[in-house]
């Protein structure tokens, strides 16, 4: 990722040009957001499906994000992780948007690090070697010791989920708030043969769906909206060493 405010180009995709064609009845524009910073993000430490409230800077983050959005073009329906950080993002996100109601969908929740949730890696490492090998392991079908989960699940949970969404808004504009372990399987599901990338937090990442099956990664990365206001360039819980 470039070290620019604005991350990864807005006009980047993977299967073609999608800023060329407009929004029709053949598919949903889905804009995906990571929520807010928190405290744990900022200390490097595991966050899992432990249920932890956004941070000041990160109440700050979402509302630029919910301020930019209203202003790229009506939004039909906010989705979001029933989880506080990603909640509590995606409403102050509708106070912009129309006061939208938000959807909790639990499919949208950070992977479960069994364990190693609320430890930070050194930690994790040190107290739980077996745990932190299965998490670090290159073998997507491994779950974490503690009821952790594989990357397949999550694979399988979060894009389900997004085709789901999509199947509902043909023709639609939908936001859907949720964290970095699922934004990484939902850019590999776009785009199998990328590079994998850091989602920071509030990044924006728009996707075009049709029928479900075919995804188009319209762009990702996209931290414009943060110019004027502090965040981690390190994105914790959004690369592909944490979570």
């Amino acid at each position: 990722m470039s070290d620019s405010i604005s991350g990864v180009a807005a006009d980047m995709v993977c299967n073609g040009d999608a800023q060329s064609v407009p929004i029709g009845v053949d598919y949903a524009e889905i804009v995906v957001v990571r929520h807010g910073e928190t405290d744990w993000n900022a200390d490097g430490r595991f966050h899992g499906t432990l249920d932890v409230e956004l941070s000041e800077i990160g109440r700050r983050q979402a509302i630029a994000v919910g301020d930019r959005l209203s202003k790229e073009g009506k939004i039909s329906t906010i989705y979001s992780s029933d989880l506080k950080r990603a909640f509590e993002t995606a409403n102050l996100i509708a106070t912009f948007c129309g006061g939208l109601e938000v959807i909790k969908d639990p499919s949208l929740r950070e992977r479960n690090l069994g364990v190693l949730q609320g430890l930070q890696p050194h930690a994790a490492a040190s107290v739980y070697p077996e745990a932190y090998k299965a998490f670090q392991s290159p073998k997507t079908d491994q779950e974490i010791p503690g009821g952790g989960e594989s990357i397949d699940q999550v694979y399988q949970r979060c894009t389900m989920c997004l085709r789901s969404i999509s199947m509902k808004h043909k023709g639609e504009r939908v936001v859907v708030v949720t964290h970095g372990g699922v934004i990484r399987m939902l850019h590999e599901r776009a785009c199998p043969n990328k590079q994998s990338v850091i989602f920071l937090n509030t990044s924006v990442h728009i996707f075009h769906l049709f029928n479900g099956d075919n995804w188009v990664a319209k762009s990702w990365g996209d931290v414009s909206h943060l110019s004027q206001i502090e965040y981690p360039r390190t994105g914790f819980g959004g690369d592909k060493t944490s979570g």
